[in-house]
């Protein structure tokens, strides 16, 4: 499996970036072809010595890399991408990577 981790930043407005994000971008975003899986932090994003820079994490699951890079380079892909800066006019981190049990 592949992931896809989304870190955003601290808004200004938490409130406006919540409902954007879910009203808005998340519907966008699953409309990804070959998205398996989208979850988001339900509490605070903390470091285990306290408060981080960020504010929702979003971790989306495809079946592979190459799956992701396709969904990524979709018109549903790109919308989401466009719609980033909607929102998230602090900032996002991207991860991606592939996984496997051990």
């Amino acid at each position: 499996m592949a992931k896809l981790v989304a870190l955003y930043k601290m808004p200004a407005d938490k409130a406006a970036f919540d409902a954007h994000y879910f009203s808005k971008h998340v519907p966008i975003a699953r409309k990804m072809p070959g998205l398996q899986a989208y979850e988001v932090s339900s509490s605070p994003v903390e470091t285990p010595a306290g408060q981080s820079p960020f504010h929702l994490v979003a971790l989306l699951t495809f079946d592979s890399l190459e799956a992701m890079q396709q969904a990524l380079a979709s018109p549903e892909g790109a919308a989401a991408a466009a719609d980033l800066a909607n929102f998230a006019q602090a900032g996002v981190d991207l991860l991606v990577f592939d996984t496997k049990e051990v």
